[in-house]
């Protein structure tokens, strides 16, 4: 079985297209669209150009498919959060958040949901540790870590508009 065969193209004002032809010859692409956001698409078995399915997946949804698809990329030296009744997960913060340029402390995260945020990707950067006078800003993905119940309202009180 060769390597399997990955293609890209230039899309002007929307992305890059990577295409894939698997070893049973069926056809996916990914658009990258410069937004963050991709859409996936699979491509019909008898007819390689019609298409069967296609799914528009913002960047958080992106980055947690590939960690279905990878989850040999983490390090085994990690901490295996689940082993401890623990969850890790990234929360996006959207531009019509409440907490929008607002101070992570004024969240009360830990006090009201018991959470930890123990970083902060903010386009290409990312801020370990953020203190209580970080300020926030639409587009954030803040790394969560605490219960799963702790994690889904910290996810809710962040998603508050």
């Amino acid at each position: 079985m060769g390597a399997p065969r990955l293609s890209s193209t230039p899309l002007p004002g929307i992305g890059v297209r990577y295409d894939l032809t698997t070893r049973e010859q069926r056809r996916l692409s990914v658009v990258a669209h410069r937004d963050g956001s991709r859409t996936l698409s699979a491509y019909r078995k008898d007819d390689p150009d019609a298409c069967a399915l296609s799914v528009r997946l913002s960047s958080a949804e992106a980055t947690t498919l590939i960690d279905a698809l990878m989850p040999a990329h983490h390090s085994p030296s990690l901490l295996s959060t689940t082993e401890l009744g623990l969850v890790a997960e990234r929360v996006e913060l959207s531009a019509t958040s409440h907490w929008n340029g607002r101070l992570l402390g004024d969240t009360r995260m830990r006090t009201e949901t018991g959470v930890s945020i123990v970083a902060v990707l903010r386009r290409a950067e990312a801020i370990p540790s953020p203190t209580p006078d970080f300020r926030l800003a639409g587009g954030d993905t803040l790394i969560v870590i605490g219960t799963r119940e702790g994690v889904d309202a910290a996810a809710e009180t962040l998603g508050r508009e």
